[in-house]
C-alpha cells in the first residue's frame, strides 16, 4: 500500500502537485496562500508563495506619483506611499536658495535663518569661495567669509590697524577695539569708566590725578576737578572744600572770612589772639 502525502490543511494528496513546506507539515499552494500569503500594498490581492516575504507583486511595486518602477532602485516612504528620489525631492526637499534646484536627499547642506543652499552654493559674495562650516557676516542678503568682510566693510582700530568686527568705541572721532583704548598710564582699559584726557592722552581718573591734579593742602590728596568737584584756591595753594577748614576748632571756611599763620589757616575767632 501506498503512504500518503496529503496537505495538511486540505488533505488533498500532493503527489505530482506543487507544495510548500511550513514548520514541516506540506501545504498546497493554495491554502498556504489563503492562510499565509500577505496582501499586497498595491492592489490588495494575496502575494503568492514565488513572491516570498515582499509585500508587493513587483509588476506592484512602483512610484506613487510617477508610477515608474522601484524595483533594485533607492525610493522613499511619504505618508504611506513609496515615491522614488526624484519625485521626492521635487516635492519636499528644500531648494536651494542660490541656484533655486532641488537639495537631493542624503546631500550635504547648509541652513542659515531659515534658507538653504547646495554647500558649493553657499559660498562667499566677495572672494566666490565655498564658506562652509567657517565663520562669516551676513550683509544686505549676502553673506561674506570673515577676512572678506573685514577688507570690505569693517573700520580699523587707530591703535592696532585691525578691523573692528564686533563693538568697539569711538574717541576723538577716532575707532578703538575695547581693549585698545587703555589708560596712558596703568593700560588699563577704559569703555565704560569715566577718564579724562591730556594731549590728547586718556587717562582714567585715577592715573590723571596721580600725575597731574594739585594735591589738597589739608589732606594731601590730589584735588581732579572732574566732575564738578569745587575746591578752594589762595596763594598757590588748594583745598577741598572740604577740607578747607580752621585749624584748631576745625570750623568749615567755605565762604567765610579767615586767616593765616604760616601753613595753617584759621576762623577769624580762633585767630584774634595771633
Amino acid at each position: 500500500m501506498t503512504e500518503r502525502f496529503d496537505c495538511h490543511y486540505c488533505k488533498e494528496s500532493l503527489f505530482g502537485k506543487k507544495y510548500i513546506l511550513r514548520e514541516d507539515s506540506p501545504y498546497c499552494v493554495k491554502c498556504y496562500e489563503n492562510l499565509y500569503s500577505n496582501t499586497c500594498e498595491e492592489c490588495k490581492k494575496p502575494i503568492g508563495a514565488d513572491c516570498k516575504d515582499r509585500h508587493w507583486h513587483e509588476t506592484c511595486f512602483h512610484c506613487f506619483q510617477c508610477k515608474n518602477s522601484l524595483v533594485d532602485k533607492p525610493f522613499a516612504a511619504k505618508e504611506e506611499h513609496l515615491l522614488c528620489t526624484d519625485c521626492y525631492s521635487n516635492e519636499y526637499s528644500s531648494k536651494c536658495n542660490e541656484c533655486k534646484k532641488t537639495i537631493m536627499p542624503g546631500t550635504r547642506k547648509m541652513e542659515y535663518k531659515g534658507n538653504s543652499w547646495h554647500e558649493t552654493c553657499f559660498i562667499c559674495y566677495r572672494c566666490q569661495q565655498p564658506i562652509g562650516t567657517k565663520s562669516f557676516i551676513p550683509k544686505d542678503n549676502q553673506n561674506f567669509c570673515v577676512p572678506c568682510y573685514e577688507k570690505q566693510f569693517a573700520m580699523q582700530c587707530v591703535q592696532c590697524k585691525k578691523a573692528i568686527t564686533t563693538g568697539g568705541v569711538t574717541y576723538r572721532e577716532q575707532p578703538w577695539h575695547k581693549e585698545c583704548f587703555v589708560c596712558t598710564g596703568c593700560k588699563k582699559q577704559l569703555s565704560g569708566q569715566r577718564f579724562t584726557s591730556r594731549d590728547e592722552f586718556a587717562y582714567c581718573l585715577s592715573c590723571f590725578c596721580n600725575l597731574y591734579a594739585k594735591k589738597c593742602a589739608g589732606c594731601t590728596n590730589p584735588i581732579s576737578g572732574l566732575g564738578g568737584t569745587k575746591y578752594i584756591s589762595f596763594e598757590e595753594r588748594q583745598w577741598h572744600n572740604d577740607c578747607f577748614n580752621c585749624k584748631k576748632c576745625s570750623l568749615s571756611l567755605v565762604g567765610r572770612g579767615f586767616l593765616t599763620e604760616r601753613d595753617d589757616i584759621l576762623c577769624p575767632e580762633c585767630g584774634k589772639d595771633i
